[in-house]
């Protein structure tokens, strides 16, 4: 059996494909990770959905900010992005049954037996592992109950930008989703900032770091695994991996095989203008 995490997907399902034919991916006997994202840019989403779905427990995804605003599109909350691709999910057969699916997926999935820990844009620097886990389980509850719809309508923001475990209702919620899944850069002092989108190679550190390097971050013993940030074009060091290598804009999609840590990538056509 082996494990093999991807970055974001974004309805690029061929070049997943190739890269799962290239490594001889088994259902029955390995297990895909997937970082999030499954929708939006590329032309498949709505196959990419319906895949990752009928792997059944092969595969484990964890929901991403693209992911959550077609949940929100799907009930007349917010409407399709002009470059996005998703109309076709809405106007499927099965339409209903993929959007409970997706709402029921984790915002944070920690493996049992191996060393590590995935969300789609990272992990606030001001949780360790047991807050991470705790604060994603209190989103993921609401998103999969009746109250599911409030929280999609309220989720649009970039405030508060600052965590606190006295932060309440929709401003807690609010700062975990933006945490889990549009985190970039941070302020010195912690706080969030989601307007840049630059390589942090690009970024003078005395104003912006990335969310993965703040001095004062809590320390994680698990490798954080992650996409989001396709600039980053699958940066690593000391405990973390970032997966997002741009495929959806005519880079290349990245699959890591976690056993021996060997990397395996596609190049891909330009989806996204």
């Amino acid at each position: 059996m082996a494990t093999y995490l991807v970055g974001d997907i974004q309805g690029c399902l061929d070049d997943l494909l190739i890269l799962l034919e290239q490594v001889h991916f088994n259902p029955n006997q390995d297990q895909l990770w997937l970082t999030g994202d499954l929708v939006a840019r590329g032309p498949k989403s709505l196959e990419t959905l319906r895949f990752v779905k009928e792997l059944g427990q092969a595969a484990i995804t964890v929901l991403g900010n693209h992911d959550l605003h077609l949940l929100a599109v799907s009930q007349g909350i917010a409407k399709v992005k002009a470059k996005d691709k998703t109309a076709p999910i809405f106007e499927a057969p099965d339409s209903q049954e993929l959007i409970h699916w997706l709402r029921h997926q984790p915002l944070l999935a920690k493996h049992p037996q191996h060393n590590f820990i995935m969300s789609h844009a990272g992990i606030s620097p001001q949780w360790n592992t047991t807050v991470a886990q705790e604060c994603a389980q209190e989103v993921e509850a609401i998103l999969q109950s009746d109250d599911w719809v409030w929280l999609l309508a309220n989720m649009y923001s970039n405030m508060p930008d600052q965590w606190h475990p006295s932060l309440q209702g929709i401003e807690r919620y609010r700062y975990i989703i933006n945490a889990f899944t549009r985190m970039r850069f941070c302020f010195p002092d912690g706080r969030l900032d989601m307007a840049c989108k630059l390589p942090f190679e690009q970024v003078d550190p005395n104003e912006l770091m990335p969310w993965f390097q703040l001095n004062n971050r809590q320390h994680i013993k698990e490798k954080i695994i992650f996409g989001h940030w396709a600039a980053l074009m699958g940066h690593q060091d000391t405990n973390v991996i970032g997966l997002d290598t741009g495929c959806v804009w005519g880079n290349c999609m990245t699959l890591l095989r976690w056993e021996d840590k060997q990397m395996f990538s596609t190049p891909c056509p330009v989806y996204s203008g």
